[in-house]
């Protein structure tokens, strides 16, 4: 054995020690409200006390099991002992943003050497390998191990317990699996929970509807275009939504709570309540954001929990990087201290978030998005100079009564150069409806677009994350 390889696995077996020394209530609940009440209502100095814990051994095992990361340190002159706390991650270490992350993919394919999992680990306890969405760039891959799986469970089963999933529940799982980390990791927290679940891949929307009528699920799991879909599958089944046994929408890959517009249209179409995961393949791919009893108040905005024992958020300035203040609006940078195979030093996510860490009157006392997630830095529309997120035009569109659920952004050049926008909407009027979608999108987002009305129907429906944005300027 090489003196690097026995560092190696020194380094790693320190790093599992320390993550399994903090994994309190790991196999059941530990009251009806709370999967970990120490943990998920642990003081503030305490969960800081965890997460410097964590960095101090999750740096030397970086460094010593992860040729990005060592290369990385390398070049900013640091050693993993510089790393003992979060003062001294936000102060001495750079965002890693995805950019760099594909750079090194490509240069060492096929897995890149962001990860700390090798051939030898893959081979002797490998459980699944994921990638991102490569909405911007080529998508980098992810491999991940079996303890990564139950670290996995054991956070979303916390998580799924604040979202009041209970015994009596039945899951209805409406994914195809392939890209959904989200689902896969759901899976196995509801079997940690015991809960019964109905796999819904590979059938169309009505033989999912059927399922929701004859076997009475009370949580649907898809994406929230898709909650929409389904309802009015199930409207054209001659059922009402709002009379099936539905309690619960549980959604995530698209922004849901944070558009008021489509959260109420969902909630009313099924008299359900919304509830969401946010979260990333690359550094928070178990639940990162997670709804409780209390994220929607009445007069109030909307609140997402993140789990600060198993990862480290911050917000940072878009423009300069540099860390913000709680209650400052930032991109969001995520450090996962919550697996063997990807733990990641502060990792650009790239969403728009206001971050609180009083205490939620749920009782946790973890750091909560305020409003929720708002949009990812990456999706921003600049159109004529005019900044815009594509959930400002769906806000408008949900604006109009009777829009159907589907909407699309065509982004052109004209033959003069000039960039338009043109939103196809679904409805059975024409010119007047138009006319309303434009003068709505024209009053939030300050830009005219020309509104095209198709028929109901038209447009595609997707179980995975609705393509809303067809960026075709420059093209002809």
């Amino acid at each position: 054995m090489t003196e690097r390889t026995h560092r190696a696995e020194a380094t790693r077996r320190q790093w599992l020690e320390t993550i399994e020394r903090h994994r309190h209530d790991r196999d059941a609940p530990g009251s009806a409200e709370f999967w970990s009440p120490r943990l998920d209502t642990a003081p503030r100095d305490e969960i800081r006390a965890i997460q410097d814990d964590k960095i101090a051994a999750v740096a030397p095992f970086l460094y010593e099991n992860s040729e990005f990361y060592r290369r990385r340190f390398d070049r900013l002159g640091l050693a993993p002992t510089d790393l003992r706390s979060v003062d001294d991650l936000v102060a001495k270490w750079p965002v890693v943003d995805k950019l760099e992350m594909a750079a090194d993919a490509a240069a060492n394919p096929p897995y890149g050497t962001y990860t700390t999992m090798t051939d030898e680990v893959w081979a002797e306890r490998g459980w699944m390998m994921f990638s991102s969405s490569g909405t911007t760039g080529a998508p980098r891959v992810f491999r991940y191990s079996h303890l990564d799986r139950e670290l996995w469970a054991w956070a979303n089963a916390r998580a799924l317990q604040a979202m009041d999933f209970r015994n009596g529940d039945t899951v209805f799982m409406i994914t195809g699996y392939g890209p959904h980390v989200w689902a896969w990791g759901v899976q196995y927290a509801l079997a940690k929970m015991g809960l019964p679940t109905l796999p819904g891949g590979g059938m169309d929307a009505k033989a999912r509807a059927n399922i929701v009528i004859r076997f009475k699920p009370t949580i649907l799991l898809c994406t929230p275009s898709y909650a929409l879909h389904l309802a009015r599958t199930v409207e054209a089944l001659g059922v009402d939504p709002r009379s099936t046994a539905v309690r619960t929408l549980f959604v995530a890959g698209e922004p849901g709570m944070s558009i008021a517009a489509t959260r109420e249209r969902i909630q009313d179409l099924w008299d359900a309540r919304l509830v969401e995961f946010y979260g990333c393949t690359e550094a928070s791919p178990h639940v990162g954001g997670f709804s409780c009893p209390h994220s929607q108040p009445a007069g109030g905005p909307v609140t997402t929990h993140l789990l600060e024992d198993v990862q480290v958020w911050e917000t940072v300035d878009p423009q300069s990087l540099k860390p913000q203040r709680d209650r400052e609006r930032g991109l969001t940078v995520c450090t996962n201290l919550n697996s063997e195979s990807s733990p990641q030093l502060r990792f650009l996510v790239g969403d728009y978030a206001t971050f609180d860490r009083s205490r939620c009157p749920c009782g946790r006392t973890h750091v909560r998005a305020i409003g929720s997630f708002a949009g990812r830095a990456d999706d921003l529309i600049n159109l004529r100079g005019i900044k815009m997120f594509p959930g400002q035009i769906e806000h408008a569109v949900r604006s109009v009564a009777g829009i159907g659920d589907e909407f699309e952004i065509v982004l052109l050049t004209d033959d003069g150069g000039l960039d338009i926008m043109t939103v196809r909407v679904e409805h059975h009027a024409g010119e007047t409806i138009a006319a309303a979608v434009a003068e709505e999108i024209r009053s939030r987002c300050e830009v005219r677009a020309a509104v095209e009305v198709l028929a109901p129907g038209t447009l595609p429906r997707t179980e995975f994350k609705a393509a809303r944005v067809k960026d075709r300027r420059g093209k002809r």
